[in-house]
């Protein structure tokens, strides 16, 4: 339930929001579906920490490519 409540804002930016953007998403997946599968991953607390990490590293400096999510158990 708590998941759900942290996810539904970045259901909202990628429905309502992203579309009107260009896209210049530096990694694969985008950070907003990172997001999404990091918190379903590990839950909210951590899911949302590694989020911000990732956006944290999204800056012309930062790498780019693909960038999966964390598994449990890697």
């Amino acid at each position: 339930m708590l998941r759900k409540l942290f996810i539904l804002p970045i259901r909202f930016y990628q429905v309502a929001i992203s579309p009107i953007l260009a896209p210049r998403c530096r990694f694969d997946p985008t950070c907003s579906h990172y997001a999404v599968g990091a918190i379903q991953e590990w839950g909210v607390l951590k899911g949302t920490w590694l989020a911000v990490k990732r956006i944290g590293r999204c800056h012309p400096w930062g790498g780019f490519g693909p960038d999966p999510v964390p598994k449990k158990g890697e």
